[in-house]
Parts: C-alpha cells; structure tokens; sequence
C-alpha cells in the first residue's frame, strides 16, 4: 500500500492506498514522492491499528520506517500526536512490541509515532562497527564530520521531516504535539523540547542520558557526529540547554530504575540536569524507580503514567 498527501481517512484511521493526488495538481511530482509511504506492515491493537511505514528521506538519504499507532479516535477525529524516539540499537519495533503503550494511547485518542534511531545501509565505512556509534545510534544530532554529514542529520529528521510527513498522511492536530525518549531517544526527547520552545506540549523520559559532554557514551557520538570542538557540543546536551532556557514553561516527567546499569556507571547524569532545571525553576517530576534497571521490563511499568502526563496537554 502506498500513501500520498490529500488521501483519505479509511476505516482503519489512516489514509487510503492509491494515488488520491488529483488536488495537488500535476507539478506536484516531486512534493508526491517526497510525501509517499509504503506500509510494512499493519495490526489491529486496542481498537486502533499499529502500522510501520517505509518512505525515502530527503534529510537522511535513505530508505526509513517508521511505527504509528492510530487510535479508534482517529477514525473520525483528528488526534494530538506524541513522537517516540528510541535508545541505542532499537529500531521502531522495539517500543510498539515492548512499551505496551497502545491502551493508553487508545483510551486517551493520542497519535504515537515512533521512527527508526538512525540512518541505515548507507554504505558509510565504520558504521556497523559499534554498537554505540554509527547505525542504531545517531543520537538526534545532526551530523557536521565527514563521512557522517550527508546521511546522519537525525535532528532535522525528527524536528522537521517527520513531522511534515505524518501531518501530511495522517489525522493529526499539527498544534498539539509532544514528545518523549528512552535513553539516548530521552535525550533526544530533551533536547527536541528545549531547542524548540513551544512547539512541544510536554516531554517526558526514561533513564535519559542527560548531559552527554561529561558521559563516554556522548563524547564518543559528538566526537564522531560534531568534531572536536566541544562547543559545538553544547547545542546537543540537555543539561546546557536548559540552563539557558527562557521559553514557555515545559513540564517535564523523568522516570529513572535506581538499579539501572548505566546510572551507576555515569553514563546518565541525571543530577546534573535537575540541579539546572531547578534553578531555572522548570518544572520536573524526577522518579527514582527502585528495583528498576534499563530495560523495556521498567519502560512497560511506567509507560501509562507517561500517557497520561502527555495527555493532560495534549488534549486540555
């Protein structure tokens, strides 16, 4: 099945297969294939659909799936839309098969979509050689160095791409829109909110990695992704960017496992971040989880509670 922009809603909440392009006019070519999804695959889950598409993105150069999840509302209303981004090595099935976030998004009429968390195939030396660099860890930056500049530009692909793409092919409400992550996809979730005041309605995280400057994890990926010029860094770490923060005030709910691998190994620094945040006066609900490690077992727990916190802005 492909869609394209100006489609119709069919029963199942999404836009119908074919090529409904006629009111787009005959110089729309390129803006069609730009726009264009192909579905993978599609599932009925708590009285909606969770379906994976595959399109071709401008911004990173090649072919990228994508999950959503079209709740029963979306079959007649049009629906805020939460975005998910995902942690090292996961694609978009790991959180639409592991999170069990569909019941809440169904009981609360919330769009989820949840992309790939790199680029892939792009032939690029080196890209599969680490676990946490390269493929599976783009870590929504976008990419300044050779050879990684061309393909990985994740930032501008979440933030600006995305976006376009699902309000153009889905029922959505294009003002109501927010935002949340686990791991690396929690600093993702940070920084998409903090760069871009406003626009997010909430954000919340799951063991984020919050301030990558001062963890091995983010020294590598901006080593790699933005050189050697720590400055440069900045504009990607959560902790910096909410330290200078001056836009409407964002609510944001961080869930943390006290038994969790990472934090112990200070790849997390969740600390850091709440100290700035709470002399900037931003709101943050900080959950120390006990017993909790980094898995999807301790996302699946909390999962709910983070529905309901986007939620109450979403839909208020």
């Amino acid at each position: 099945m492909t869609l394209t922009p100006t489609s119709l809603c069919s029963a199942d909440g999404c836009c119908s297969g074919g090529e409904v392009i006629e009111s787009l006019g005959p110089n729309c070519d390129s803006l069609r294939s730009r726009m264009a999804l192909t579905q993978v695959s599609s599932n009925k889950c708590a009285g909606g659909f969770q379906k994976v598409f595959e399109h071709e993105s401008v911004e990173l150069k090649c072919k990228m799936k994508f999950a959503v999840y079209l709740p029963p509302k979306a079959e007649t209303d049009k629906c805020p839309v939460l975005y998910w981004l995902s942690g090292l090595t996961c694609t978009e099935q790991n959180f639409i098969t592991k999170a069990g976030s569909q019941l809440a998004a169904a009981e609360h009429g919330i769009i989820i979509v949840a992309p790939d968390t790199s680029p892939r195939g792009c032939g690029i030396e080196g890209e599969d050689e680490s676990w946490d660099f390269g493929t599976g860890a783009g870590f929504y930056v976008d990419a300044t160095q050779e050879p990684w500049k061309t393909n990985y530009r994740m930032y501008s692909y979440v933030t600006e791409e995305l976006p376009k793409l699902i309000n153009a092919n889905f029922p959505t409400q294009p003002d109501r829109i927010s935002i949340s992550g686990h791991s690396m996809g929690g600093h993702g979730a940070l920084i998409c909110a903090l760069k871009n005041p406003g626009r997010y309605k909430a954000v919340s995280a799951f063991a984020p990695i919050c301030n990558p400057v001062q963890c091995p994890w983010g020294q590598k990926a901006f080593g790699g992704y933005l050189g050697s010029d720590r400055s440069t860094w900045e504009a990607y770490d959560a902790t910096v960017l909410a330290a200078a923060y001056s836009g409407p005030q964002l609510d944001i709910l961080i869930d943390q496992g006290r038994d969790d691998q990472f934090l112990s190994a200070s790849q997390l620094l969740p600390d850091n971040l709440i100290a700035v945040c709470s002399e900037k006066k931003i709101p943050v609900v900080f959950r120390l989880q006990p017993g909790y490690d980094h898995s999807y077992f301790f996302i699946y727990s909390f999962m709910s509670d983070h529905i309901k916190h986007h939620a109450k802005y979403l839909n208020a």
